[in-house]
């Protein structure tokens, strides 16, 4: 069964009812949607697009293949003729782009187009919250308050640039392992001919299939928790692949590192009557994001009760 596409632009129209409802689903049953006609144009995808490959080409592609740990630890193995596998390290060149950091220098258009891409994506993002606001029943603009803090603009906004090339042994090695996020939305532009993205559904890994231009959106460790696990965070993970060098442009929209999360009170209320032991916990995601750091491959059940525990 394929995941959830979601035609974005029937959102403020006669179907709106419809597309609500598709957009419920893909949060409730799967974690992992896809949205299509979202507003963002081709033109700017394309370049995106380009500027990406051409930064990994010009940038990152030789150094990955001459000094990275994963190629180093599956030479080993091949070398050694080892029926073991690559453990602990993913087979994946990635780096991170927030209004803070350094960016790639050498690739031309490079920050351009990337600094546009960041703003349409964050608006995407913010409107897509205020949908899962309505859809929980919950006040608008709860989501994105409490990400930031409060009123203000302190949500974390990131964006992770990846790629992963082509291995001669993916038998040996995953291109991603498998996890939840730990954040709020994430908003995926992922390769439109290259594949490996998988999401856990009912015990069984999926295929996220490439539609080309789609945004993928999976809900995060902190929209489980706002939403008092009516939305659940979804496993996810990338098999390396033998052909072709897949391009994944993953934005994430965080909750500031000092936010305090805690399920929306309405939900408590609806869902809960009593708030137990069970129940998800109150935190700062500074907090959960310490525990995250050791724990983002093991169960995420966990974490929950270590954030807990702390506070």
């Amino acid at each position: 069964m394929p995941i959830p596409v979601i035609d974005f632009s029937k959102l403020y129209g006669v179907e709106r009812e419809k597309i609500m409802a598709e957009i419920a689903n893909g949060c409730e049953e799967w974690g992992f949607f896809q949205l299509v006609n979202h507003g963002i144009s081709v033109e700017l995808l394309e370049r995106v697009k380009k500027v990406t490959t051409e930064c990994y080409k010009l940038e990152r592609e030789r150094d990955f293949f001459n000094n990275s740990t994963p190629v180093k630890l599956l030479k080993e193995l091949i070398d050694k003729k080892s029926e073991e596998k690559v453990e602990n390290v993913d087979w994946e060149d990635v780096f991170l782009l927030t209004d803070d950091n350094e960016w790639p220098p050498k690739t031309p258009g490079f920050k351009e187009t990337m600094t546009e891409y960041r703003i349409e994506l964050k608006k995407l993002a913010e409107k897509l919250m205020e949908v899962m606001d309505e859809n929980l029943g919950i006040q608008k603009g709860h989501i994105k308050k409490m990400f930031n803090g409060g009123d203000g603009d302190n949500a974390f906004f990131g964006t992770k640039v990846s790629h992963y090339p082509p291995c001669p042994h993916p038998e040996k090695v995953t291109g991603l392992r498998a996890h939840t996020d730990a954040g709020g939305v994430i908003l995926l532009f992922q390769d439109d001919e290259v594949g490996g993205l998988e999401v856990l559904k009912d015990g069984k890994w999926t295929d996220v299939q490439p539609i080309p231009n789609a945004i993928c959106i999976n809900t995060g460790d902190q929209i489980e928790v706002l939403s008092n696990g009516r939305y659940k965070s979804a496993w996810h993970r990338v098999q390396a692949m033998p052909n072709g060098t897949r391009r994944s442009i993953a934005s994430f929209y965080n909750p500031s590192y000092n936010a305090t999360i805690e399920p929306a009170f309405e939900l408590i209320q609806k869902e809960n009557k009593k708030v137990d032991e069970t129940g998800y916990p109150k935190f700062v995601f500074g907090d959960y994001m310490s525990v995250y750091t050791e724990q983002k491959f093991l169960p995420k059940e966990p974490r929950f009760q270590a954030v807990k525990a702390v506070n």
